[in-house]
């Protein structure tokens, strides 16, 4: 079979899912024809959930590989597969389990929380995951214990300064939301006056600061939906743009700039979509003693996300 256009191959994809029991789980950073072709799409918590309760035979995450590794990790009798392997994050390699393990050595008394854009082998080590989603009612948790929180320094920061936590920061970032400044949204205020601004909390804490809303990817989406504003600055990056103008598509969406684009999420195309599929390519493993530590991190995040 060699598809010949777009419309081939996505049908050609739907046709292997079914026969391959495969479910397709797509980040919202994804290109817009991989969102819709998605059986699933969402931030890094609504997909680790999914990936956790399939009952999918294969799993064919369309992400970075720390997602689809977190997927591995949650169901480890399932094959996972990355359509493309070099889809990595800057972020996550900014922060190694042998600084993890000197810096537990140095502060035996520190809660270590991870974001969950770490490694399989951060996680192993760390007291508990979170996502942009969850970080708040995650760390709130552990608020009276000392914490140490890898790898974004911005989020953590953040949320340090919010509820003014004993809460230590790796200087890790996303190379996407770290560039945003004062200056531009100034500047861009100026361009589109009455427009509301909305961040995602990876961005500095100057820019979080004058924002009307900040929040994940999930929660930017929620917020305009629910926003009686016709007019959005958005300050993340700007796939979840296609997501916001299929949930109100009345209303105007201007990214903080062009250059809010993941170069590693846009690795995955159509084309190593349906080859990662039909040739069951690129799959993922984590060491069984690494995932059986990671899953205890990731299992007490999902735990705490959903208790009352």
């Amino acid at each position: 079979m060699n598809p010949v256009n777009e419309q081939a191959m996505i049908d050609a994809i739907n046709t292997m899912k079914k026969e391959k029991n495969a479910v397709i789980l797509a980040h919202y950073y994804q290109d817009g024809v991989i969102q819709d072709l998605a059986d699933f799409t969402g931030d890094s918590y609504k997909l680790s959930v999914i990936a956790a309760n399939t009952d999918a035979d294969m799993i064919v995450f369309c992400g970075v590989h720390f997602m689809a590794e977190t997927a591995k990790i949650l169901s480890p009798d399932k094959t996972v597969l990355l359509p493309a392997i070099d889809a990595g994050c800057p972020m996550a390699d900014m922060f190694t389990a042998e600084k993890l393990s000197e810096y537990k050595t140095n502060n035996p008394e520190r809660k270590i929380v991870c974001y969950v854009n770490s490694t399989a082998e951060v996680k192993a080590l760390s007291d508990v995951c979170v996502t942009s989603s969850n970080a708040e009612k995650i760390i709130k948790h552990f608020k009276d214990n000392p914490i140490m929180y890898v790898p974004d320094k911005n989020l953590g920061t953040y949320l340090k300064d919010k509820h003014s936590l004993d809460l230590d920061v790796w200087p890790g970032f996303c190379c996407i939301h770290n560039n945003l400044t004062k200056a531009l949204v100034e500047d861009m205020s100026k361009k589109y006056p009455g427009a509301e601004l909305i961040v995602h909390p990876e961005a500095p804490l100057e820019v979080v600061k004058m924002a009307s809303f900040a929040g994940s990817t999930k929660g930017l989406l929620e917020y305009v939906q629910n926003s009686d504003q016709s007019t959005f600055l958005i300050g993340t990056e700007k796939g979840i743009i296609h997501q916001m103008k299929k949930a109100a598509p009345e209303k105007a969406f201007i990214p903080l700039t062009e250059d809010l684009l993941c170069k590693n999420m846009k690795k995955i195309t159509l084309k190593k979509l349906y080859e990662s599929l039909k040739d069951t390519k690129y799959e993922i493993n984590v060491p069984k003693d690494i995932a059986k530590d990671a899953k205890k991190a990731l299992d007490k995040m999902i735990e705490l996300s959903e208790a009352s």
